[in-house]
């Protein structure tokens, strides 16, 4: 699994961070009519095709499906209402949010390709129920998948990357500090040459 995992909001900063060197990247579109959701995943699926990146498309399992993508994430909630006999039966492969050990054990029941721990740390980007989930919680957990990727998101930033992947993350998800940052191409670049180290 890639170790820079992008999430971004929109098409747009997609088409901008893609073509810089990212392997792996979430769609996590928010609020929008079902026509520019579809617009955007379709935009985006090229964009990944083009120049070789992996495009996780969130929530919407229904449209990845029609629109031939072949990667999804589905968070808690989200879990309840997919159909992952469909997603098996078209080759989809899917990662699962999780935040407490009750929702560890239901994700990896359904044998994903990855699962999401987090917040790993305070995040400023939406309101979380769950406190922060600290290192030695990705070492247990770690331990407790075994062989299934286990990806960390919540709070990273570069400085707090060696900590992220010493207690055990195969993966780094990254969205405020690239989003949020006066120039996302070039912390986008630090963040990948970040992961190779």
């Amino acid at each position: 699994m890639e170790r820079f995992y992008l999430i971004v909001g929109d098409v747009a900063l997609l088409s901008r961070l893609v073509p810089l060197g990212v392997r792996l990247v979430q769609l996590r579109i928010k609020d929008q009519p079902k026509t520019e959701i579809r617009r955007q995943i379709t935009l985006a699926r090229e964009i990944c095709r083009e120049y070789n990146a992996q495009l996780v498309v969130n929530d919407y399992w229904e449209l990845a499906i029609d629109l031939g993508c072949d990667f999804v994430h589905l968070g808690q909630e989200d879990m309840d209402n997919a159909d992952f006999d469909a997603l098996r039966r078209a080759n989809i492969r899917f990662g699962l949010s999780t935040h407490d050990d009750d929702e560890r054990t239901r994700a990896l029941s359904l044998e994903p390709d990855y699962i999401a721990l987090g917040p790993i740390y305070p995040t400023l980007l939406k309101q979380m129920k769950w406190a922060p989930q600290g290192l030695e919680k990705i070492t247990r957990w770690k331990h407790e998948c075994q062989d299934t990727p286990l990806v960390a998101i919540g709070g990273l930033t570069i400085e707090r990357l060696p900590g992220v992947f010493g207690a055990g993350a195969d993966s780094a998800a990254v969205v405020t500090d690239i989003q949020q940052a006066p120039d996302p191409q070039s912390q986008t670049r630090k963040w990948i040459s970040a992961c190779k180290t």
